[in-house]
């Protein structure tokens, strides 16, 4: 398995399509983490659309988007799946974080969580206004995630630094 990128280096850059819920509508854009230079970036890799953890996992960050943006944070969900079943897991959940589709999973061999078998593992990458990688969580199962308190904690401790 590769390892990914080192705390303190740049976070590999990437384009992805994907989408966000907006009101009624699913607004699909392509998302390139060198555009979100300024804000923090929070990529949540997980493995699938609809599946009980990933759907609490995210479920949980979406309930605390007000505190991701109160620390300019924004957060991203990267997973295989296409956008097409993006847009139907944000409908059924009401995710208010853009779904990126990395289905050939090239950003998650750039991460290093590419994993046979299972496709992708769970984990976490906190990436600082300046592009440079400040923490990640790799789950070796993907049964747990990492709770919007910790996020928020280490996210404080970027935006102080």
């Amino acid at each position: 398995m590769a390892s990914g990128p080192q705390l303190g280096s740049a976070a590999p850059d990437f384009t992805l399509p994907g989408g966000v819920l907006s009101g009624e509508s699913f607004e699909r854009a392509d998302y390139r983490l060198s555009s979100a230079r300024g804000r923090s970036v929070v990529l949540a890799f997980y493995p699938g659309d609809n599946t009980s953890v990933c759907t609490k996992q995210l479920c949980s960050y979406s309930s605390g988007m007000e505190a991701f943006e109160g620390l300019d944070a924004d957060v991203w969900g990267i997973s295989p799946q296409g956008v097409d079943s993006h847009e139907s897991f944000a409908r059924a959940f009401d995710l208010r974080m853009p779904l990126l589709a990395d289905e050939g999973r090239e950003t998650a061999r750039a991460y290093g969580v590419s994993a046979p078998g299972i496709g992708v593992r769970r984990a976490v990458f906190l990436i600082g206004p300046d592009g440079i990688l400040r923490w990640k969580h790799v789950a070796l199962l993907g049964a747990t995630f990492q709770s919007l308190t910790t996020l928020t904690d280490r996210l404080s401790g970027i935006k102080e630094a």
